[in-house]
């Protein structure tokens, strides 16, 4: 979860005391704020029109909207990265057991040898044409490890699936190209990478949705909308694209200026100079750990702002949990691996620290 910055945080105390006086809202407020989140989101990630970006309340609330709109038949197969966030799993879990199809998870190879280039070859080789669609985040939320979303994406095109993308774990901080890419869904949560507020995610959803059926049936997403005096004709026609697909209150004076501020500022550091300078502050640091027996994906294979360190066998957890937590390093222990996530705010001296007090336990 990344800090608020000022300026985000005075966004969101000036929505605050906004909504102590609501007699200054008027009907573009609930509009104009919304509409500036997406297209500076579009901006981010090269989406052409901003009208297919949603403002969703979570990921999972994005996938559930996936999962309701999926064309899947009996037989067919999802296919997901093993041990992936939840929030990419659990909705293909149920609707594969729906639909009798199945969830095809491919995980990690138990070798560290070329790792992450073994694992993409494994998924590209689990897609066939039984495989309606592919969901995968686009670094991997544990160890860092990069999938390639382009050979998935060729892969899925040849057999007619769609590819969904969990990008939480990346947008903001590697450079992400939906004109590129071409997912069919990309969803991200705005408080990690996208540095903005909690409870507030940004969806992408394609042409492959245009029609669909919405979670909910909340009066804004729907035609014409924008003119209260007209509410009570009530429209079947929902809003053009993503639009349909926003929660409900998803004018919150809140979280929107917040989100929309942190975008700004997202986009002015300009995503590729996040890795860059991720890389230059952790270069040195992983050397020395590689050197001291520890394990850590190539770097052509995983990102530089997250990354996962695998502990020699013998290294004993408890141990490890409290001199770190005596040190004062904020990382999460996952299983026999650490995931470390530097940002702008770190400093080389940051990453040297946290391998010092690594070695020290061998």
């Amino acid at each position: 979860m990344a800090p608020l910055l000022k300026s985000v945080e005075e966004a969101g105390i000036e929505g605050l005391r906004k909504k102590q006086s609501p007699t200054q809202y008027g009907s573009y407020e609930f509009f104009d704020d919304v509409d500036y989140v997406r297209k500076q989101f579009s901006q981010l990630v090269n989406i052409a029109d901003y009208q297919r970006v949603a403002i969703l309340p979570s990921v999972s609330y994005g996938m559930a909207i996936v999962a309701k709109n999926l064309r899947i038949q009996r037989g067919d197969n999802i296919v997901v990265a093993g041990e992936q966030f939840p929030s990419n799993v659990y909705p293909w879990r149920k609707l594969a057991t729906k639909a009798d199809a199945e969830l095809r998870t491919v995980a990690a190879p138990a070798d560290f040898e070329r790792r992450g280039q073994r694992w993409n070859e494994h998924l590209l080789e689990a897609i066939d044409n039984q495989t309606c669609m592919v969901a995968v985040p686009h670094t991997h939320w544990a160890d860092g490890t990069r999938f390639n979303l382009k050979e998935i994406r060729r892969r899925t095109r040849d057999v007619d699936a769609l590819l969904v993308v969990d990008g939480t774990q990346s947008v903001g901080a590697m450079p992400f190209d939906v004109a590129d890419i071409q997912p069919d869904a990309l969803i991200c949560a705005g408080y990690k990478w996208l540095m903005g507020p909690y409870g507030i995610t940004l969806g992408y959803f394609s042409e492959y949705f245009d029609n669909g059926s919405p979670l909910e049936e909340g009066w804004i997403a729907r035609y014409n909308s924008e003119d209260f005096t007209n509410l009570v004709n009530y429209q079947d026609d929902y809003q053009p694209k993503a639009l349909r697909y926003d929660v409900g209150q998803r004018s919150n004076f809140i979280l929107v200026p917040m989100m929309g501020k942190a975008l700004e500022i997202v986009i002015a550091w300009q995503p590729e100079q996040v890795q860059q300078y991720c890389r230059d502050i952790s270069v040195s640091s992983i050397e020395m750990l590689l050197e001291a027996g520890f394990w850590i994906e190539e770097e052509d294979l995983r990102g530089h702002h997250l990354f996962g360190i695998q502990l020699p066998k013998k290294m004993p957890l408890e141990k490890l949990q409290n001199t770190l937590k005596q040190a004062k390093i904020s990382v999460s222990v996952r299983g026999k691996s650490v995931r470390v996530s530097p940002h702008l705010y770190n400093e080389e001296r940051d990453l040297s620290y946290l391998a010092e007090c690594l070695c020290s336990l061998q």
